[in-house]
């Protein structure tokens, strides 16, 4: 079977973190066109989800496409579908790609849809390891890593944004060379009909508890495929990441 994929990118404006994050400069380019054009290496088809006239022009300038969507969405997944709809063609999968990951290879996004050869799939996202040098208060403990576990068959058990799992009888400066802890990298690609009921999925306790969406899904019963990458992926929170660029 030939899967058709469509690369969606949800931007805000108003980033609790970092307000105007998706048009900081970078390079000579607003961060939003780096992320759209390392989707475009991988992916056929792209456009920017955003309910931001300002995101929407930056998008057109540079010949992107791009869909205005609501501003009251409480997630990513949420947006993505949306736009799906209002796009009206049809994909058997949505990847969900974020705009502050300007550097994601696009053998990152050949490694999710990879995993859509077993029609069982209904969701895949990607993690990579923390390496054993990584500072426990720089990395492992930092809340905005968020962590997952993963059983035998690649499947998330839990996401967190405290560390998990807690190593007993062990001082924390070794966890990270005596265990193997996964960063969780924020981007999904859905089966087109598992995304539509995932966006009409009310929010869970859990999701609401670490806010982080995909533990609503896992809440539900959803079962999360996650690949693993040894690549290592920038991504700006924060103001301060610009400086470590």
């Amino acid at each position: 079977m030939l899967f058709r994929f469509l690369g969606i990118i949800p931007s805000r404006y108003d980033s609790t973190h970092f307000p105007g994050k998706p048009l900081v400069d970078l390079g000579g380019k607003p961060m939003i066109q780096h992320a759209y054009e390392r989707a475009k290496e991988a992916l056929e088809e792209v456009f920017v989800a955003t309910d931001d006239s300002r995101i929407e022009k930056a998008v057109r300038s540079f010949g992107g496409n791009v869909v205005m969507t609501s501003s009251k969405h409480k997630s990513g997944t949420e947006r993505c579908y949306e736009a799906y709809t209002k796009i009206g063609r049809r994909y058997n999968v949505v990847v969900n790609l974020r705009d502050d990951n300007p550097f994601i290879q696009p053998s990152q996004i050949e490694l999710l849809k990879s995993c859509f050869t077993n029609y069982s799939i209904q969701i895949v996202t990607l993690a990579t390891p923390f390496k054993a040098e990584d500072n426990f208060a720089m990395a492992l403990s930092n809340k905005n890593y968020p962590k997952v576990v993963i059983n035998k068959l690649h499947e998330a058990m839990y996401f967190s944004r405290s560390v998990i799992p807690y190593m007993r009888g062990k001082s924390h400066t070794e966890w990270s060379a005596i265990h193997t802890y996964y960063k969780h990298i924020r981007m999904y690609a859905y089966r087109s009909d598992v995304l539509k009921e995932l966006a009409h999925l009310p929010q869970s306790p859990l999701e609401i508890a670490e806010g982080l969406e995909q533990l609503r899904w896992l809440e539900y019963g959803y079962k999360i495929k996650v690949a693993v990458s040894n690549q290592e992926i920038i991504g700006i929170d924060t103001p301060n990441d610009l400086d470590t660029l």
